[in-house]
This record gives C-alpha cells, structure tokens and sequence, in this order.
C-alpha cells in the first residue's frame, strides 16, 4: 500500500468516528481544509461520494460504512502497534461516554467523580442513554466506550465483565391494599402497573412469565427512567416491578412499601461491555476497574440494607434464612 492511501485510511477512520470533518480535523491535529482536500482524493480514488451533509454533521454513504467495517480494526492494531501509548490518570487528557440508565448514574457517578478528580483531573466522563435495543449498534459505530447494562445473547465482537445480578422487588404506597406479605399471583396481576420501559416496549419480562400462567396485567402508565418510580407509585394506586437498587433510599427511608414477587423471575445478569478492538485500551480498562469497584460495593450495601428495612417494617417478609445472616 503506498503511504498516500494509508493517509487517506487515517482520515477516512477519523471522519467516520467522529461524523464531522471539523471533529476529525481536531482529532488528527490537521487544518479543516487539509481534511476536506484529502475527502476530495477519496472520493476520486475510492470512485463513491463517502459522505452526506446532514446538518452539522456528515452521514456516510453504504459504500463508506462497509469500508470502514472492514479497515478500523486492522487500522486500530497498526496504531497500537507502530505507537503504543500507555495511560497516565495523571496526565491523561480523554473524554469517555458511557451508555448507562439512571439507576447507575445515581449508584456510581459521583464516587467516580471523586476518583477522576483525584487521579485523573484531565479526564471527562459522558454518560449517553441507554436503550437496550441499541446497545451493540452503538458500540459497533463508537459512539460510546462502553455500556453498563444486560448482556444477553453477545458476539465475539464484544466483550464483557459481569457487575452484578439484580433483585426484583415490587413496591407500591403504604395504604395500597397488596402491600402485604403474602401477594397472590393473580392479585398482582389484576392491578394497575408502572413500567419502566427503556426501549419504549410496553410488554416485559414480567410479561412473558404471566403469560405461562396464563395471565395477563394491564401497564397503565410506563416511563423511560428509574429514577420517577417512588414518587410514581407514593402519589397513586400504581404497582410497578423495579430492581431493589432503583429505589434502595426510598424503602430504607420508610417512604414507600415493597413486598416480594408472586412470580420468579430469573435476573438478568448486569455488566460492562465493551468492542473488542479497545481489548488493550489501558484508559478505558482504568476506567472499568473504576466502575465495578464502586457499583459492587454499593450493590452490596444496598441490598443488605434494604432487605434489613423490609423485614423491620414487615417481619412476614423475611424467611428464616435471611434471618439467621
């Protein structure tokens, strides 16, 4: 390959990350009309238009897009290879965006913060909404450096660490008649129900282990974030299934009643992800480290601590081996 085209690679890999030919410009330390100059040779000698103006940022063509699945990890290596960079926290100068729900943004952000502040004050750190649906999509175009969230069925493009598994609890004001020990099924499923519903769906997993008892609920309002549920279900007659960490301050501080499930339900398992091609990305494994450190933990004293406030405010609840721990 003679050493023009590989310039042009280069700048083709950074307009395509960064979907603007002024961000490119900046990311690879050259002029904007030295970027637009060099889309102009592409475009001559790769014999396809590359890129769309749409607003202030460019679009690729499908011509681009298949190109570039085939050259940035290979150009990824080659940049490692030829000049390998180790990751100061000290001196390091980097922005990280992560796709996340509010639940861990809550949970982790601000001890993060602290952590950045003291070992890395030059480092950014972005969090990006998090959808589920999109989750690989995202990673695969390098819109984030990682997600925080359930893996499911994953390729061997992707990489991921497991966190933790979540605890599903039930919650509903204090005067609601099913906040009791001893929820029936079909009670539970003839109620108004909230659902969080981060890719928009109106059915979920609560959903499809009903349907095996042949039962079905009615979600009478569904939100797109945790962080509403307590105040949802404290002002209404709403019942809504949520993770224990979503609503942890809110059963400890006696402001809303939880009880257990009538149902089973397998929890997902929750872990950080991330494309194979930042394997060796020292940053974004400090960064990791960071955020499984502090979501552990505080899943950890969370679960104890809310478990210990259910059985204070309804012995019922808690069986003899909770008990004895």
């Amino acid at each position: 390959m003679r050493p023009q085209e590989l310039n042009l690679l280069m700048v083709f890999d950074a307009i395509m990350t960064e979907r603007s030919i002024t961000r490119a410009a900046n990311r690879l330390a050259m002029t904007q009309p030295a970027v637009s100059n060099a889309v102009s040779r592409m475009r001559v000698a790769w014999k396809d238009e590359l890129f769309v103006k749409d607003g202030r940022n460019i679009q690729p063509t499908l011509h681009a897009q298949n190109l570039w699945n085939q050259v940035r990890e290979p150009l990824t290596l080659l940049t490692e290879a030829v000049d390998p960079k180790a990751f100061d926290p000290a001196t390091a100068k980097r922005t990280f965006r992560v796709a996340v729900t509010d639940i861990f943004v809550d949970m982790a952000w601000a001890e993060l913060r602290c952590a950045i502040e003291k070992e890395a004050p030059g480092v950014n750190i972005h969090a990006v909404p998090y959808t589920i649906v999109n989750t690989h999509q995202i990673l695969e175009d390098a819109e984030v450096d990682m997600v925080i969230g359930t893996s499911g069925a994953i390729s061997n493009t992707f990489r991921t660490e497991y966190l933790f598994s979540p605890t599903f609890i039930c919650v509903m004001n204090h005067e609601h008649p099913l906040a009791k020990a001893d929820l029936k099924l079909e009670e539970f499923a003839a109620a108004d129900h909230l659902l969080v519903s981060l890719s928009g769906d109106v059915t979920g997993y609560t959903d499809q282990m009903l349907l095996q008892y042949g039962l079905s609920r009615r979600i009478a309002v569904t939100v797109n974030h945790f962080s509403c549920v307590a105040n949802l279900v404290k002002r209404s007659d709403l019942i809504c299934v949520t993770p224990t960490s979503a609503v942890a301050t809110d059963i400890i501080n006696g402001d809303i009643s939880a009880t257990k499930l009538p149902i089973e339900l397998m929890p997902q398992q929750i872990s950080s992800i991330w494309h194979k091609r930042q394997d060796s990305d020292q940053g974004l494994t400090w960064l990791r480290e960071h955020i499984k450190r502090i979501i552990s933990h505080n899943v950890k004293v969370e679960t104890k601590q809310v478990m210990d406030s259910l059985c204070q405010q309804n012995p019922a609840m808690c069986d003899k081996e909770h008990s004895d721990e």
